[in-house]
Order: C-alpha cells, then sequence, then structure tokens
C-alpha cells in the first residue's frame, strides 16, 4: 500500500470569479520527486501556494491531508512548521545582509533575547554543506550569483527542518552546469527520505529527475504519469491537449542586405576600468535574420547586449554602431531607443520593469511620444 505524506482532494480556487483550480488532485508518496508540468497560466503555482498557506485556508475549498492529517494553514509559517518548504521562481533573500543572517531570518538562534552568532555560523556552515556551496557564511548575498543563490534558499529550507520540498522553476535562472547541480543534489536528498515537488517547463529535466508527473491543463488535473510512462511527447499531449506531429517546423529564411553593423566593439568593467569586457567585437546582422550570440558564463554576452543599448552596462566605451549602412549613435538609451534599437533584459525583475507602476505604465513607457502629447 502506498505511504502517501500528501493528498490534495477536489481543490477549487477562484480569483473574482474566475475559477484558477477547478477541482484538482494530487497525490504525492513519500520520499519521491514529482514533478507538476503545464503551461502557463495551468494552475500549478497556485496550487503550491493553496498548499503552502499563502493561499490560508478559507480562501479555496477541498481539503488538504498531510502525514495522515487534515491540514489547514492559515499562514506560510503554519505549513512551514510541518515541515514544508517552498522556493518560489523570485528567490525571497535580503541582497544586504549576510548568508548567515538570510538563512536564520526569522528563526534566529537567540539565546535570553540575544542572538548568538557564534551558534548561527556554525549552523550555516554545516547547512551549506549539506547543499554543496563552499561560500564564507558573511558573504553578502548580493556578492554571489543566482545559482549559488537558489543553493541558500533550499539551505535556508533545510534550517526549518524540511520534509516536503517545493521547488518552483527552480532551474529557470541557472546554466546547464548548475542546472544539472541542482538536480543531483533533488536525487540526493530522496536517498535521505525528503520529499520533493518540482515545477519546471524543462521537459529533459522533469524526464530525466522526477518518478511521477502530475499534469494540469487550464486548473484541472488532466493525468498523473508514472516512470515507466514517462516521456516528452506523452507531456506535451497532456498539456496542449493533442499531439504534435512537428515540433520544429522547418523554418525558411528570407535573408536581405545587411542592416545593423557593430564593429571594434571595447568595453571596460564599470567599477575596474582596468578590467576589458568586450574586446574588439565586431557583429554584423543582415535582414531577416536571428542571430544567436553563444559563451560560457562570464564571457561578456550580456554585457555587450547592454553597452550596445545606450550603453546601460560599462564604462570606456568605444566603437562604432551602423544601420542601413549610416553609423548612429547609442550614446544614451533614449537615443538609442530613437534608433530602433530594444533590449530585453536576462534578469526581467531588476531592469526589466518598474515594480511600482502598474502595467499600462510599463508598457508605454519607452515610447510615450507614440502615445501621450
Amino acid at each position: 500500500m502506498a505511504d502517501y505524506i500528501l493528498e490534495m482532494k477536489n481543490i477549487v480556487k477562484e480569483f473574482s470569479g474566475i475559477r484558477a483550480l477547478d477541482n484538482v488532485n494530487l497525490k504525492i508518496e513519500r520520499g519521491e520527486i514529482h514533478a507538476l508540468c503545464g503551461e502557463n497560466g495551468a494552475g500549478k503555482s497556485t496550487l503550491m501556494n493553496v498548499l503552502s498557506g499563502l493561499y490560508p485556508f478559507g480562501s479555496y475549498s477541498g481539503e488538504i491531508i498531510y502525514e495522515g492529517d487534515v491540514a489547514q494553514f492559515k499562514k506560510l509559517k503554519d505549513s512551514e512548521e510541518k515541515g514544508i518548504v517552498i522556493i518560489h521562481q523570485e528567490l525571497a533573500l535580503s541582497p544586504y545582509l549576510s548568508i548567515k543572517e538570510n538563512l536564520f531570518l526569522g528563526n534566529e538562534q537567540a539565546k535570553r533575547g540575544i542572538i548568538d552568532w557564534n551558534l548561527t555560523e556554525k549552523k550555516t556552515e554545516n547547512l551549506l554543506k549539506t547543499v554543496g556551496l563552499r561560500v564564507n557564511p558573511n558573504t553578502l548575498v548580493s556578492q554571489i550569483g543566482v545559482g549559488h543563490q537558489q543553493l541558500v534558499e533550499i539551505a535556508k529550507a533545510f534550517a526549518k527542518n524540511v520534509q516536503l520540498l517545493i521547488l518552483d522553476e527552480p532551474t529557470a535562472a541557472l546554466n546547464e552546469e548548475e542546472s544539472e547541480n541542482l538536480l543531483e543534489l533533488m536525487r540526493e536528498f530522496k536517498k535521505q527520505g525528503i520529499t520533493s515537488i518540482i515545477i519546471s517547463h524543462k521537459l529533459n529535466e522533469i524526464v530525466d529527475i522526477s518518478d511521477k508527473i502530475t499534469i494540469l491543463r487550464d486548473g484541472k488535473t488532466i493525468e498523473t504519469l508514472e516512470k515507466e510512462d514517462i516521456s516528452e511527447d506523452r507531456i506535451i499531449r497532456g498539456r496542449v491537449g493533442r499531439d504534435l506531429t512537428n515540433r520544429y517546423p522547418e523554418r525558411k529564411a528570407n535573408i536581405g542586405d545587411v542592416y545593423f553593423e557593430v564593429k571594434d566593439w571595447n568595453v571596460h568593467h564599470p567599477i575596474d576600468s582596468n578590467r576589458v569586457v568586450n574586446k574588439n567585437l565586431n557583429l554584423t546582422i543582415r535582414r531577416g535574420e536571428i542571430i544567436g550570440i553563444a559563451g560560457l558564463m562570464g564571457a561578456g554576452r550580456t554585457e555587450f547586449a547592454m553597452s550596445v543599448f545606450g550603453r546601460s552596462y560599462g564604462s570606456q566605451i568605444t566603437g562604432k554602431v551602423y544601420k542601413d549602412g549610416q553609423e548612429i549613435s547609442v550614446k544614451d538609451v533614449p537615443t538609442a531607443i530613437k534608433n530602433g534599437l530594444a533590449y530585453v533584459s536576462e534578469d526581467r525583475k531588476s531592469l526589466g520593469v518598474n515594480l511600482i507602476m502598474d502595467v499600462r505604465e510599463n508598457t508605454t513607457l519607452a515610447s510615450l511620444e507614440k502615445v501621450s502629447k
């Protein structure tokens, strides 16, 4: 008989009369790695927010049974006390606090109201070893990369005695090596008896890592696949409701004349001006072309794109930019925009949107002259 650590029965969640979850059912066996799949808006994150108490008991209908008991979590702390920890795609770390301060934020190691920093640091070192991160506990979170920040979040979960770990798009911002390291860590957690739920759009990863996969579509449970039934084609059929006979349709490019050129482009680091980030780069793009810029992490791809887009990165920038054979100015972002350049940022939250403005203001901010006098 299966040993279920979690059962979610007939979960219904509405927002302003619209059903985000429509009688969703989910069963998770103890110690397994269970994936949630579905298109954007299928209800995956909403379901996990219901489970974690982010959407409190009473704001949804249905039943949650955890460790054999009916659970009625009214806030995030209620689920964490039971060993359920969710790590969201948008990491919840304070960049200007150290790793050790982040790990025990709200869970301070105190004696008689005074934080024991020696104990905090010792526990942090042990937790970082658990997740395979070799970094000084006193390092500021802002000084480590996204991959390491993800591991800090997982270490933070272990500080709360995690039994059920929920990972929402954990590899979305990671490179291939960092992603593989994280998946290997999940396998290690499984050996320790920890149950994991992973939400991901990367089919190759979830096919590789999952014991079972539950597919959601339009807020409804479509099916749960056992290990032997899991394949990318089967997942795609469940997600979109039909077979995709041609996943990579043939594309015929209509390539024209040279349209955009960057010549002899040099960029120095914005703080350490002696450090060259891009050296004598040249790029030629023809009309109708899609150009890929490849390279390892730190090779200077993002820095190059940002520096061309109105010198929004770097110092001592030299080189020339041409459009339709004519040299254009990219001295600042407004000038770059006027010359037809646009940039979609790697870090959407920090660089892509203004979080205190609404959607209307964000979408028109770069082109106000087109919508207003």
